[in-house]
Formats: structure tokens, sequence, C-alpha cells
């Protein structure tokens, strides 16, 4: 009996080897595509939560300067805090009492990691008295702005959108 020449299929060590090493250079370059592909939805979601609140607050001044809500003549017109947006105010022009809402729910600022923050806390408030380079809290609530430390795809830091 002639001892039969058989050639034996499969893979060496060396090139699984060079498989993995491949396998593993497009991974780490797919990796830093993916991180800013989730930034850039989480600043959408900021850009659409800004609109919003201040959308919100331009409606309630406007209802404000309209006479659908009543003013003290010391108040500015601005909702006092976000949260009134959300509750509502009575319309006194309504027999029916009815109240005048402006947003169903305060956004979440995306970039602010604690979750134990209530989502109206999770946003920097600015009242009309108040500069925009020191932006201070006060009687009303003028503007919103991050107050994420981060700085944008844009360079720009996300306080200043």
């Amino acid at each position: 009996m002639k001892p039969s020449s058989r050639k034996l299929s499969g893979f060496t060590l060396i090139e699984l080897m060079v498989a993995l090493v491949l396998l593993a250079l497009i991974l780490s370059s797919a990796a830093p595509v993916m991180q800013i592909t989730a930034k850039r939805a989480k600043e959408q979601e900021l850009k659409r939560n800004l609109w919003q609140l201040r959308d919100a607050i331009d409606a309630y001044k406007k209802a404000v300067d309209d006479g659908l809500i009543k003013k003290s003549p010391g108040q500015t017109g601005y909702p006092p805090n976000l949260q009134i947006l959300v509750q509502g105010v009575e319309n006194p022009r309504d027999p029916k009492k009815r109240k005048i809402h402006f947003l169903r729910s305060i956004p979440r600022d995306p970039f602010v990691p604690d979750p134990e923050l209530s989502n109206e806390a999770s946003w920097g408030k600015r009242s009309y008295t108040s500069s925009f380079e020191e932006p201070a809290e006060g009687d009303d609530v003028y503007d919103v702005y991050s107050l994420s430390s981060d700085t944008g795809l844009n360079q720009q830091p996300y306080r200043e959108w």
C-alpha cells in the first residue's frame, strides 16, 4: 500500500492572525465615526429642545402682550419658571376659564449626565434683567441655555447655542 498524499484544507495560524488584525483595523477606524454620529444626534436633540423651550417662552410673552394672561405692573411678561409653561395659565377672556398650555412637558438637556436632576433643573435659565455674557436666574425666564461645559462639533460651546 502506498501512503496516500492528501492535502489538508484549512487556515494556518498566520492566516487567522492576519484576518484578525485586519478586522481589528476596520473596527478601530469605525469607532470614531460612530462616536461622532452619536454626538451629532445629541446635538440635534439639544437644538430641538432649545427651540421648543424658546418658542414656548415667546408664546407666553405674546399671550401676556395680547392680554390673555394677567400681568402685574412690575413684571416683564415672561414666565416666572418653566413649569408654568406645562401647568398652564387661566385665560381671563375664556368664559369657561380654561387654561392656556404652552408645552406638554419640559424637555431635558441631553448633555446633562446627572439623571437625578429634574428636566427643568437640567437647563440654565436667564432672566430678562441679566446679560448674555453672564446669565443669571431672576424673577422670570427670558431664555434657556445648556449647562454643559462641552463644545459642539462646530467648535462652539453648548451653553452659547
